[in-house]
């Protein structure tokens, strides 16, 4: 989707703005970690709110042999900051996972990570 004026974006693995993506790897490394359907009820210029699915793998009993298993996930974006690469684009520097139905294993219940610059 294209982004319009004051509209924050994110930054994506290869420093590509999106707006309303419907998937967004959060593991840049290795891919085990991806958001999937997502779908946007919110996107304003301090926060951003959807439901989709956290895609994970296992990694057991290695990554590579790992399965990936899906979770449901209510996904916020917030903190908006200048982006460094254009810096008259603003950018979510904040996304927090809230597990709605099972989690991963080692994961709390609710997670923040920070998002790339």
């Amino acid at each position: 989707m294209k982004q319009q004026a004051g509209q924050p974006v994110m930054v994506d693995c290869f420093w590509h703005a999106q707006v309303r993506p419907t998937d967004f790897i959060l593991a840049c490394g290795d891919g085990n970690s991806r958001l999937t359907s997502l779908r946007w009820s919110q996107w304003h210029p301090d926060s951003a709110v959807a439901e989709g699915f956290n895609v994970v793998n296992d990694c057991k009993p290695y990554c590579a042999a790992g399965k990936f298993h899906s979770y449901p996930v209510i996904v916020r974006l917030n903190a908006p900051q200048p982006w460094k690469k254009h810096p008259d684009l603003s950018h979510y520097t904040q996304l927090s996972l809230v597990y709605i139905n099972g989690k991963p294993d080692g994961f709390g219940q609710w997670v923040d990570l920070p998002l790339w610059n």
